[in-house]
């Protein structure tokens, strides 16, 4: 775990043993050999693996870890697994439910902007919010940082984002890799992908299967774009002739790099305190990529629909700018981008109140479960112009 892992040279294999059933095979450098004093001395640092930089790292990663530490963690980090005890949670016949996901061409704005503080939260919130729809409690991560030269002061950082959002989220921070690969990224690049598990108690799944007509859609707001949709957004921004150091058009006292890197929002402990406490929720929804339009059909029974009153949603002016610069309409702004709502929650019309007092005054409805009558999963109704207008 966090051990550095590079590309290393094919060796110790004896010099004919690839061509020893076809001698004619073997090719003519073979019977080449290097006198001594023209090999170089090569070592795996020169080779672009730094070993020393990578165990720095694991040591500068504990303490961050440590911070995020749970009811069921059993090792720290640096062994070749982590360990997690899931009786010590007290789940008593748990399902274990397990996400992995990345942040995107979101990580090329941090990479380009030099604004690495915050893309941790980003890599954490878009498995720890998967998780959380299937009402279960995320327990551990686990993440994944490649580069092709390893910059402790970036690793670090994106790292401490990491624990950020699992302190956040309520999940251990239990291991990792750091993979320092030479030539398979360009000078400052780096990626990341994140793996998280999280349990829920087998009664206590969702979706349940008692979704029915009359049902109400609670949309929750999201805390900006999140982690989908960047390839359209970088597009946006060349096509503008904009820089990440401009003034966003939509957020004049910020950058337009700082305004975009705003993290993802993370629902988990609003989300399982609502279930736990109303008992009322049937069905939740990650709005990722898709948005609204392709993402509530996952939780949603074949027979109904969702209509979606857009009228309801009060698109933020990062979005507007978006749709505006786009050209597109309402459905794709709504299959491309969150538009402002992050995470649904589906709830029976008589516990909407008791749900909506749960979630907090931020909470509103966006619509309403209907037969599907051989249509669309999604239907709208009005538009983003209208709620736009409304005084």
């Amino acid at each position: 775990m966090w051990r550095t892992r590079g590309l290393s040279a094919l060796t110790g294999r004896r010099e004919h043993d690839c061509y020893a059933k076809s001698p004619e095979l073997a090719p003519t450098w073979r019977s080449v050999t290097a006198a001594p004093k023209d090999k170089a001395h090569l070592t795996y640092r020169n080779a672009g693996v730094d070993i020393d930089a990578g165990n720095a790292l694991v040591k500068a990663i504990g303490p961050l870890a440590a911070k995020t530490r749970r009811k069921g963690v059993l090792s720290g980090i640096g062994g070749f697994g982590g360990l997690f005890d899931l009786k010590a949670c007290g789940f008593k016949d748990p399902v274990l439910v397990a996400a992995t996901d990345g942040v995107g061409t979101k990580l090329k704005l941090a990479i380009e902007t030099g604004m690495h503080d915050g893309i941790g939260i980003d890599l954490v919130a878009m498995n720890v919010n998967d998780i959380v729809v299937q009402g279960a409690e995320p327990l551990f991560f686990l993440d994944y940082f490649a580069c092709g030269k390893l910059d402790l002061g970036v690793a670090e950082t994106v790292i401490g984002g990491i624990a950020i959002g699992c302190e956040e989220a309520g999940c251990a921070l239990i291991g990792g890799e750091t993979a320092e690969m030479p030539g398979m990224y360009e000078t400052g690049d780096y990626d990341l992908a994140g793996f998280a598990v999280g349990a829920v108690e087998r009664q206590a799944l969702l979706p349940r299967k008692d979704i029915a007509l009359g049902d109400v859609i609670v949309g929750l707001p999201s805390s900006g774009v999140h982690a989908n949709g960047f390839s359209l957004v970088r597009r946006v921004v060349a096509q503008a002739g904009l820089r990440w150091s401009d003034p966003a058009p939509f957020a004049p006292s910020k950058t337009l790099g700082e305004a975009l890197l705003t993290p993802t929002r993370i629902y988990v402990r609003q989300l399982l305190e609502t279930i736990r406490t109303t008992g009322a929720v049937k069905a939740l929804a990650h709005i990722t990529g898709g948005g609204l339009i392709d993402n509530i059909p996952r939780v949603i029974p074949d027979r109904l629909a969702a209509v979606i009153d857009v009228n309801a949603i009060n698109q933020p002016p990062v979005f507007r700018w978006l749709q505006q610069e786009t050209g597109l309409d309402d459905a794709g702004m709504l299959r491309t981008f969150n538009c402002g709502v992050g995470m649904v929650v589906i709830v029976n019309a008589a516990e909407v109140d008791r749900v909506l007092k749960a979630l907090g005054d931020e909470a509103f409805l966006i619509g309403a479960i209907v037969p599907r009558e051989g249509g669309e999963a999604i239907r709208l109704k009005g538009s983003f112009r209208d709620s736009q207008s409304a005084p």
